[in-house]
């Protein structure tokens, strides 16, 4: 596999380079045609060009929105099944676009839906899973001197279904394609120019990390950082895919040599200066949801009782308390995301709390997670007092804590979480570079 890469090696002649574009850097025929002039300038530079763009800004909630008007309910099988065959025209309207307007450039392009490559999948619809990426067709095209536009988003399962990875799934595809084919390196082109120590809309003072551990960006996306969904960096980190997050803003005819080595890149090598930074960034997520089940039978495999069906029901469950048992009785919460709150909380009702016989079931749609990230955590003490004491400060009371090597994560209320961010971003002082 590819050694990581500190910008140089997109720079070889006839380096293998994949480009993933957002929704946004897609967004109109004015901004489609930028982004074939940037990859042109790649290609004529001399390098294997794939392309992984996303569904133009909107179209996605756009075709969603129709089919609920038809059906609000989405629950079954087949329902998702039509879904996905929807989502997925997004992403094919995109690549045929960028296609052509590649050709427009002189550049000869040829584009592909995810079910032609093939890009295969399990059959979890709307949360596919990649499997298996054929890249012989791609392969060929690449010798053949064209430059390959491939759906972002989906594939397709065993039974030929059109699939979907779940939103921001189009950088888990271009990341799985850059590991499939060796590339070089993969460059996630956004409408932000790196990783910031947190959201700057919310703290102004935030700044870019030129470099990011692959273990804290894996933490800061799994904790709720939009900037790269977690399944990419998951690729990127098993298959040590080289990669950088990039503004799809900058003038397209920048310097090559500048525009490799712009943006944050995510790197698999812990060096002397990050271990000078004992929290590289705050994260959050707004989406959660707490659920309680009190009065549960403390006995061995209630956990199981409880979150088996969860897990079953594909609903992904993040933050787990179990309280000390009273009179053979505990409590038991856990978070999910708010989307499936009420679906999780039905299930509950319909077939955990009879077979637990747990005394009441509560929920709160009202909360947020906030997270501190950073490998120096592991070599220093009072990291997490200090961010305790930084909330007490405030008046912020913390319902839920979890911790990891090198992160340490809150549920609060969900109306502090920008006092809560702001709060601890100044209490570390992420607005200052390390030494």
């Amino acid at each position: 596999m590819p050694q990581p890469s500190n910008g140089c090696d997109a720079l070889n002649p006839m380096a293998l380079t994949v480009h993933k574009y957002g929704g946004t850097s897609m967004g109109s025929t004015e901004r489609i045609r930028n982004v074939a002039k940037r990859v042109a300038k790649w290609a004529r530079a001399g390098h294997q060009m794939v392309v992984v763009p996303s569904a133009m800004s909107g179209e996605t909630n756009r075709l969603l929105g129709l089919a609920k008007e038809l059906s609000p309910e989405r629950s079954s099988p087949e329902l998702m099944r039509e879904l996905d065959l929807i989502a997925a025209t997004g992403e094919q309207v995109s690549v045929g676009l960028l296609a052509i307007a590649l050709q427009a450039e002189g550049v000869q392009s040829v584009s592909y839906a995810g079910w032609q490559v093939p890009i295969k999948t399990d059959s979890a619809f709307t949360k596919a899973r990649i499997q298996s990426i054929d890249d012989q067709r791609v392969r060929a095209d690449l010798a053949a001197g064209k430059v390959v536009v491939i759906t972002g988003f989906q594939g397709v399962d065993e039974l030929d279904n059109i699939t979907t990875l779940g939103r921001g799934g189009s950088d888990t595809s271009a990341v799985a394609v850059a590991a499939a084919l060796k590339a070089d390196e993969c460059l996630i082109y956004t409408d932000v120019d790196g990783v910031y120590t947190t959201d700057p809309r919310i703290v102004p003072e935030a700044r870019r990390l030129h470099t990011i551990s692959f273990e804290e960006m894996l933490e800061m996306a799994s904790l709720g950082s939009k900037v790269l969904q977690i399944r990419s960096v998951e690729f990127a980190g098993k298959y040590r895919v080289p990669l950088r997050v990039l503004s799809s803003f900058t003038p397209w005819d920048i310097d090559i040599v500048e525009e490799a080595k712009s943006g944050t890149l995510i790197t698999f090598e812990e060096d002397e200066k990050m271990e000078q930074a004992v929290v590289s960034g705050i994260a959050f997520n707004r989406d959660e949801a707490k659920i309680s089940l009190i009065g549960v039978p403390d006995k061995p495999g209630i956990a199981f009782q409880i979150l088996g069906p969860v897990a079953d029901a594909n609903i992904d469950v993040d933050v787990i308390i179990q309280n000390v048992s009273h009179d053979g009785k505990t409590d038991f919460s856990f978070t999910v995301h708010r989307n499936d709150y009420a679906r999780t909380m039905d299930l509950l009702k319909s077939a955990v709390i009879p077979k637990t016989g747990a005394a009441t079931l509560s929920g709160d749609t009202k909360i947020c997670k906030v997270s501190i990230v950073g490998i120096g955590m592991r070599s220093h003490v009072g990291v997490a007092s200090k961010m305790f004491s930084t909330l007490s400060d405030e008046g912020i009371n913390i319902q839920m804590i979890t911790t990891s090597e090198i992160k340490t994560s809150v549920v609060i209320d969900e109306k502090y979480m920008e006092l809560a961010v702001r709060a601890l971003h100044k209490a570390f002082d992420l607005e200052q570079a390390p030494a």
